[in-house]
């Protein structure tokens, strides 16, 4: 960590004539405080000793290696649930999730390319590769049924799953649908509900959608500056951690934990193959399905969306919240959750 305060303290920060402007990006003292924080008070030791702690598993080898958290319940016939998490974040979505699902057999997947999971040294990782992966690893654990619970890319890797195995798939606990499919989607096909919405989302890949545009085609010269300069992937990821969530959703230390567990796994580039490798979405998924919608989310889908593609049977609209629900509103993102469980009604048995 000593190198990480150094580069921090070395920090060249170039101004701009829209510096305290937020809808240009992160800056300004807020951003030049939380640079400070991190090079003299941000405590990382405290936070790793926390993250090793977990119940930490490892299947598969090679470039088949998957590492999860694996918290069993104390009764063997709970059922499973399998949380899987988006980019900019990690496992550490669900620490506050944890706590409140003690009574089942819980799996917490780091997916291939992020923080804490086996380097990815070789490409072809796409989201339906991870899928696989983690199909694998649930049944090498001893999981041939289980409840399947994710937002963003994790939500795609839950989609893609399902499909390919929807034998094992019980219920979808989702907070949005594959994002590909907005780009795919035919709006004269579409109820109006469902085309409108196509419209407001290109509106959105327009004025939001600049980073997924760079690291799904030139993540190497991106992994190259983030990589390099803690302040530049700082300012990548903040950016996206406070506007896309609810207003105080992360204190100082937690938006430091989340970036910091980039740094010093140094993920940040591997992180983009998500984006990066191809994949085929699959058709309407028949899974039963619970959707929950936050609404500081960056995109929330109507009920018409998503019924193009999900068979749903709770669509959940929750008062406060945003894309990363299961940290920002823990409670109600187990209700749902719950409710997920419930439909699946097929206990697993490891």
């Amino acid at each position: 960590m000593r190198e990480l305060r150094d580069l921090l303290l070395r920090t060249r920060r170039v101004s701009t004539p829209w510096q305290d402007d937020a809808t240009r990006g992160v800056g300004g003292t807020h951003f030049d405080d939380l640079l400070e924080h991190w090079a003299n008070r941000y405590d990382w030791d405290v936070h790793e000793r926390r993250i090793r702690e977990y119940p930490w598993v490892t299947t598969g080898s090679g470039d088949t290696e998957l590492r999860a958290i694996h918290r069993r319940a104390t009764d063997p016939d709970a059922p499973a649930v399998v949380l899987l998490h988006g980019w900019p974040d990690s496992v550490l979505r669900f620490e506050r999730v944890l706590p409140l699902l003690t009574d089942v057999h819980v799996i917490v997947p780091a997916l291939p390319g992020f923080p804490f999971a086996a380097p990815l040294t070789t490409p072809g990782m796409s989201a339906a590769r991870i899928a696989d992966l983690i199909a694998t690893a649930l049944g090498e654990l001893g999981y041939e049924r289980y409840i399947l619970s994710g937002g963003d890319i994790g939500g795609t890797v839950a989609e893609l799953l399902a499909a390919e195995h929807p034998d094992r798939v019980a219920a979808l606990h989702l907070t949005n649908v594959a994002p590909q499919r907005a780009l795919t989607a035919d709006p004269t096909r579409l109820a109006p509900e469902a085309a409108a919405y196509l419209g407001r989302t290109g509106q959105w890949f327009r004025t939001e959608g600049g980073y997924i545009a760079e690291q799904s085609t030139r993540p190497n010269t991106l992994a190259v500056a983030l990589g390099d300069s803690p302040a530049g992937l700082a300012a990548w990821i903040v950016e996206k951690l406070e506007s896309w969530s609810d207003e105080a959703a992360f204190t100082t230390d937690d938006l430091l934990t989340w970036v910091t567990a980039y740094w010093v796994t140094g993920t940040i580039g591997t992180s983009f193959a998500t984006y990066t490798e191809p994949f085929a979405l699959p058709g309407r998924i028949d899974t039963p399905t619970v959707f929950s919608v936050f609404p500081h989310d960056i995109k929330p889908e109507p009920r018409g969306y998503v019924e193009e593609f999900l068979n749903v049977r709770h669509y959940l609209e929750h008062p406060a919240g945003g894309h990363f629900a299961a940290w920002e509103q823990p409670d109600a993102y187990v209700a749902d959750l719950r409710r997920a469980i419930e439909l699946a009604d097929i206990p697993s048995k490891p």
